[in-house]
């Protein structure tokens, strides 16, 4: 029929415009606009990356607190070789936390560390720690030599004990201090001039307010004295 005819060769006719029109879509100056387009963003994307980079950051926030170099046991006299100076984060530092290796060097370790742990006030044997044991500003620490070494492995540090020796009667025991506080369990060592085989008794350290603290070590210099769990 001529009327069909006529349309389908005006169909034709459309179907290069169409092909025409998407290959401008894909291809033409819209597609060539989004790649330009892209590459800017991607560009300035990059620049602002470089200056963030070269941009000064400032140092995280520290304190200079003093560790352990080293695990550490009880009654250790602390050396240089024991210790270490470490930055650490300024908001975890610990209350009495030692700043300077002159704080500690010479100090006895009253209980035992950890490589890397921080060092406090109350980590060595002293006024501060007896003080705070005792409950009394005038508490000192005092060594009482147990005649006994097996006792030794009975104590810990915080322990409360009375210090003893015996009265006038050898049946007759003497109190000297009650209440003492065990601050540290030291090492055991080998008396002056013995065999290297003859171990010595135990040196304990107690904290005791300062006037009991006084008679006990005047009555260790006469008497032997021992130490009782309470």
């Amino acid at each position: 029929m001529p009327g069909t005819s006529g349309t389908s060769r005006g169909s034709r006719a459309l179907e290069p415009r169409l092909r025409h029109r998407i290959a401008d879509l894909v291809h033409g100056p819209g597609r060539r606009r989004l790649l330009l387009l892209r590459r800017t963003a991607a560009a300035t994307l990059a620049a602002f990356a470089l200056v963030l980079a070269l941009i000064p950051r400032a140092a995280p926030s520290g304190t200079t607190i003093l560790v352990a170099a080293r695990d550490l046991a009880p009654g250790t006299t602390l050396a240089a070789a024991d210790l270490a100076v470490r930055e650490w984060p300024t908001d975890l530092v610990p209350a009495g936390a030692l700043r300077a290796l002159t704080d500690a060097d010479g100090r006895m370790l009253a209980g035992a560390a950890r490589a890397g742990e921080p060092l406090t006030d109350l980590r060595l044997a002293g006024p501060i720690l007896a003080a705070r044991a005792v409950g009394s500003d005038d508490a000192v620490s005092v060594p009482v030599r147990l005649a006994d070494p097996g006792v030794a492995g009975l104590l810990a540090p915080g322990r409360a004990v009375d210090v003893v020796t015996t009265g006038p009667t050898t049946d007759e025991p003497l109190v000297l201090a009650g209440g003492a506080v065990v601050l540290a369990v030291l090492p055991a060592d080998t008396a002056p001039g013995v065999g290297a085989g003859a171990a010595r008794g135990r040196l304990v350290l107690v904290a005791l307010p300062h006037a009991a603290a006084t008679r006990v070590a005047a009555a260790s210099l006469a008497q032997p004295v021992a130490i009782t769990l309470r």
